[in-house]
This record gives structure tokens, sequence and C-alpha cells, in this order.
């Protein structure tokens, strides 16, 4: 199954998230299929930033998405778009 979730990056105590397609078998922080946007939760306020071409693409295809994946395409607006429930 194809997932949309996060894979932290940074260092200890600086944590920076990038938002993924990856396999739901690869490790949290390993293998992706594509890179889809980011999110820096120590900004004040928080940075999300998507590419929202692809990341519909990848919801129409039927990638799901990880609950705090989910979250943070709900704050942009991605979800509304593709018409799926929340």
């Amino acid at each position: 199954m194809v997932k949309i979730r996060l894979m932290r990056l940074g260092g200890k105590h600086k944590p920076f998230y990038r938002l993924v397609v990856a396999d739901s078998r690869a490790p949290r922080s390993g293998r992706y299929i594509e890179a889809i946007g980011y999110y820096n939760p120590t900004t004040e306020p928080s940075t999300i930033k998507v590419n929202e071409a692809k990341a519909l693409a990848w919801l129409r295809k039927g990638a799901r998405p990880s609950n705090t994946a989910r979250v943070l395409l709900q704050r942009t607006g991605v979800l509304e778009r593709t018409g799926a429930k929340s």
C-alpha cells in the first residue's frame, strides 16, 4: 500500500519533516517514492509547504495519508479539493 507520511530530518531537538509518498513497508526515514512537500514545526508559526498538483495526483491514485499527513493536507486545503472525507 502506498502512503503519504512524514519523514523526519534535522538534528536532535530540531525536527524538520519532509512530506513523502512511500511504500507502507519502508522505514519511517528510509526509502520513498516522491517528496511532495515539507513541514517545519520549529518556526513560529509552523511552516507547511505542499506541492498541490503532486499531492492531488497521488491521492487520486489511491495513496492513503497518515493521521499527521492528513491534518497537514487539511490545513493547506488539499484534501478539500479531492472531495475526500476527513
